[in-house]
């Protein structure tokens, strides 16, 4: 375990893992490991409308997980540092593996 892991930095890990439990906001940050992305980019990856992909990016930034740059007229949104990248990636490839998984084990139990 790190050094120096106290109780604020439980409830601060519990804060981050509980703004990233939503499907669509893991898409959005999935999309966001390729690199920085505006607003019509993520509605474009996710298919979702734009309100809701706005929503869900405000959830991601008040629990302190994204960062907004303004260019010109568009804001652009990205990951706020390596160790939620990992997290979102090793969440997401260990989900897929585990279906898979999943799907060998009811075949193998017929």
């Amino acid at each position: 375990m790190s050094p120096e892991v106290d109780d604020d930095a439980f409830r601060r890990g519990a804060a981050y893992l509980k703004a990233m439990a939503h499907p669509l906001r893991l898409a959005v940050l999935t999309e966001l490991t390729d690199g920085p992305r505006c607003v019509h980019e993520l509605v474009d990856a996710t298919g979702a409308t734009q309100p809701l992909v706005s929503q869900h990016l405000r959830v991601l930034r008040s629990a302190d997980l994204l960062v907004a740059e303004r260019r010109g007229r568009e804001v652009v949104y990205s990951i706020v540092d390596s160790h939620i990248h990992h997290i979102v990636l090793d969440a997401v490839e260990h989900a897929a593996s585990e279906g898979t998984q999943h799907e060998h084990h009811v075949h193998d139990a017929h």
